[in-house]
């Protein structure tokens, strides 16, 4: 809210260079301000090193003011914003995923997730213009003018709008992902995609009540904050979670701590997480969605300590296909994960309890049926140590594909493992 323009669009192009999903040379984006002025990135300047004193200002009369040109695709931004009032923030770059898109002149199904339905609804296709003309300008406010808040470009990559630039960041992200997971889960079967209906059940699950009274953290909520918080960021470093999508929670004494709603993951500090005692939140805070989930598996299992509801790729991929994903790689895998097994999509909306109970110590990890993977641990620590060996696992395995047929660990590597390291 009280952000400049200038650091806005700086925090956001850092960001998204630092995730891979640009270029030195690639992607641009803007702010428009309510007088009409646009703030937007500069033309041919590296943007692994941009400073805030490089982002350029348009004012509404056309002038320009900054130490460089404006972006030459300018163009498109300004007729974005004249067809689509509402809009204020644009993001353009070329992440890998939605440039294969755009060279096969395809756009990804948000049906993949009702996550990412919700958040970036329907894409749309813009044909091929030069970058940076007034064609490419008309083509692209054209299809934005029809609704959608995402548009691939032909053979070209991506631009996501926004009623502000976190919103048009978090629309980019989150499409990128979904295109990642289908290219991923390309190679191991046929995906799976939800129905209207499927889409719908996440918003008639409730919500946590508030708790009224004030509260006073303890020293060791305090710590707690502070380590889940650590590693929530940690996990959004490492793709484990994007900004739109992941929960992490741990017990605290007969309650827990959860990661808030709606809050960017990439973000989040250790004030913003909610604190739920027995279905009831701390006043002013709305914890994750996933809060009621999280709750029964910790009524039902009093040695689970910590829970992640995260979406990496790779193990994602898996959850989106009937593919079974098989520990039996190599030691680790399969002494920390067992044996990974599935749920089905609803059980975390309307069937707690029978999800809750598909948990046990030998079968500590799922995988939920397009909407990533739940992992328990005994701690932070464990429950994040389990999450990225099942990444890794899910990689590997993804990997190995075109190399020939998988060899999975005998059953008496299995039985000499659990004899030794598991009993």
């Amino acid at each position: 809210m009280y952000t400049h323009p200038r650091d806005e669009i700086l925090a956001t192009i850092e960001r998204i260079y630092r995730n891979r999903m640009t270029t030195t040379s690639g992607g641009n984006l803007s702010i428009r301000e309510e007088n009409g002025d646009i703030w937007i990135t500069p033309a041919r300047i590296d943007k692994g090193s941009l400073r805030r004193e490089d982002i350029v200002l348009v004012r509404a009369n056309g002038e320009v003011e900054g130490l460089h040109p404006p972006s030459s695709e300018l163009p498109f931004h300004r007729e974005i914003y004249s067809q689509r009032p509402d809009v204020r923030g644009i993001v353009h770059a070329h992440p890998v995923a939605l440039v294969a898109f755009s060279v096969v002149g395809k756009v990804p199904d948000t049906h993949l997730f009702h996550q990412a339905r919700q958040v970036c609804g329907e894409a749309g296709f813009a044909p091929y213009q030069l970058p940076g003309s007034l064609a490419l300008g008309r083509n692209v406010a054209q299809t934005f003018h029809h609704g959608f808040n995402c548009v691939i470009l032909e053979n070209h990559g991506v631009v996501t709008v926004g009623n502000s630039l976190p919103e048009a960041f978090h629309r980019f992200e989150t499409l990128e992902f979904t295109a990642k997971t289908i290219i991923k889960a390309s190679h191991l079967g046929p995906i799976r995609y939800l129905s209207e209906e499927d889409i719908a059940l996440p918003g008639q699950r409730e919500a946590a009540s508030v708790i009224e009274t004030p509260h006073q953290p303890s020293s060791d909520e305090l710590e707690l904050r502070r380590k889940l918080c650590e590693f929530i960021q940690r996990a959004y470093r490492q793709r484990l979670f994007i900004s739109t999508q992941g929960s992490f929670s741990a017990r605290l004494g007969d309650g827990f701590l959860i990661t808030p709603y709606r809050v960017d993951r990439g973000m989040i500090e250790a004030a913003d997480l909610v604190l739920v005692r027995g279905g009831v939140a701390q006043a002013g805070q709305a914890p994750s969605r996933a809060a009621g989930m999280h709750e029964e598996i910790y009524a039902r299992h009093p040695h689970i300590g910590a829970i992640i509801n995260a979406y990496p790729v790779n193990a994602t991929a898996f959850s989106v296909t009937g593919v079974d994903l098989d520990s039996r790689t190599i030691p680790e895998s399969y002494i920390v994960l067992r044996r990974v097994h599935r749920l089905r999509y609803g059980l975390q909306f309307h069937g707690l309890e029978e999800l809750a109970s598909a948990f046990t110590p030998d079968q500590p990890v799922a995988l939920l049926e397009n909407d990533g993977v739940l992992v328990t641990g005994r701690d932070v620590l464990d429950a994040f140590d389990k999450l990225e060996v099942l990444e890794s696992t899910a990689e590997a395995l993804i990997n190995s594909r075109p190399l020939g047929e998988l060899a999975p660990m005998s059953d008496a590597v299995i039985e000499e493992l659990e004899r030794v390291f598991l009993k």
